[in-house]
């Protein structure tokens, strides 16, 4: 799979750290609950189909990606910054 960074342009997934669902950047509260924190911490989707998830690009320029693809065909239909991301969802 190749992932098409911003910033360095097209690389190999393994320069990548995958992170998790980008929909779930919200953390809890630190008084929020062991069932609220053991959520959070443990619990993960794993969906067949398109999703968009949160990638680092660890061995390039460290930028945070939301990476849009599809976890059947691993195809990537949409990279973006997720400091883009978080500032259209403000």
């Amino acid at each position: 799979m190749r992932i098409e960074c911003p910033i360095c342009g097209s690389r190999d997934r393994r320069e990548f750290y995958y992170r998790g669902d980008a929909i779930a950047l919200a953390r809890p509260a630190p008084e929020a609950g062991d069932d609220l924190w053991d959520g959070y911490l443990h619990l993960r989707d794993n969906p067949a189909g398109q999703t968009r998830d949160l990638w680092q690009h660890e061995s390039g320029c460290g930028a945070w990606l939301v990476v849009t693809r599809n976890t059947v065909t691993h195809v990537v239909q949409a990279v973006e910054l997720a400091s883009d991301v978080k500032r259209a969802m403000a």
